[in-house]
């Protein structure tokens, strides 16, 4: 299955998908240890939280020729990808780096584009850098009647009584609703609680209502990426060593 590699901004919709698949991708999965040398006791090494992400997909062809190896809808002007490359590393923005038929879908920034021509062709060769994106968490806490600043939760669910935020650049439904619920998945019911046709689509500036969690609406129906990413299953081959990753054939359609 050919794997189409994608980078989308969900502030505005705004989707590149990679014209030709590079040979290949890599994503680290790493913790930061932190070493204490300890007397008599020699060096000791503790866990200090998840290592943020990093990498580079090196030689990244932007065609000028419609070649028949190219991805589904791809453009022929070189200039137009790598415009919007630079337009996206200038300003700063977050986007979902997204590989199809694999769990991959991370926040990034993009760090930086160095591209090339090098066969006389016109197309240009890039290697994109870009790092994995994670939203400091700022505490909100609003004041109450009496002044104190105390939140009022309730006991049964810990979420606040009566709770809105405004969605900020870079903010997803799921981190959301980590944030206020503990449970990301509450995502969906949190779309439904404030109209929201598509989780993963939210607009900075908007105010969300957020109820308390037994007063949550149920889920909507999910958009088919999300269906389909729930019917994906993987699996580890350890004889062939790879990831095995396959959509379960009962709901491989979404009408």
């Amino acid at each position: 299955m050919l794997r189409l590699i994608t980078f989308l901004d969900e502030v505005t919709g705004t989707e590149l998908v990679l014209p030709v698949t590079p040979a290949s991708y890599q994503w680290p999965h790493e913790a930061i240890l932190e070493t204490v040398r300890v007397d008599q006791l020699g060096d000791l090494n503790f866990f200090g939280g998840k290592k943020m992400g990093s990498a580079t997909l090196t030689d990244c062809i932007l065609p000028a020729q419609a070649y028949p190896f190219l991805s589904p809808g791809a453009g022929t002007n070189p200039w137009a990808y790598l415009e919007q490359l630079e337009r996206w590393i200038d300003q700063g923005t977050v986007l979902r780096w997204l590989v199809s038929g694999t769990p991959v879908n991370a926040s990034v920034l993009l760090e930086g584009v160095v591209y090339r021509e090098q066969d006389g062709t016109n197309d240009l060769y890039a290697d994109i850098t870009y790092r994995q994106y994670q939203r400091p968490e700022t505490p909100v806490i609003p004041a109450q009647a009496d002044g104190t600043g105390a939140t009022v939760r309730e006991s049964a669910t810990g979420a606040a009584a009566q709770r809105s935020y405004t969605v900020q650049s870079g903010d997803t439904l799921w981190a959301i609703s980590k944030a206020y619920y503990g449970d990301g998945s509450l995502c969906w019911r949190l779309a439904a609680a404030n109209d929201i046709p598509n989780a993963n689509l939210i607009q900075p500036g908007r105010t969300l209502t957020i109820p308390p969690m037994d007063a949550l609406p149920a889920a909507a129906e999910k958009p088919p990426s999300a269906r389909t990413a729930a019917a994906t299953t993987t699996t580890w081959d350890a004889d062939a060593k790879r990831w095995a990753v396959q959509l379960k054939k009962e709901e491989a359609y979404f009408g």
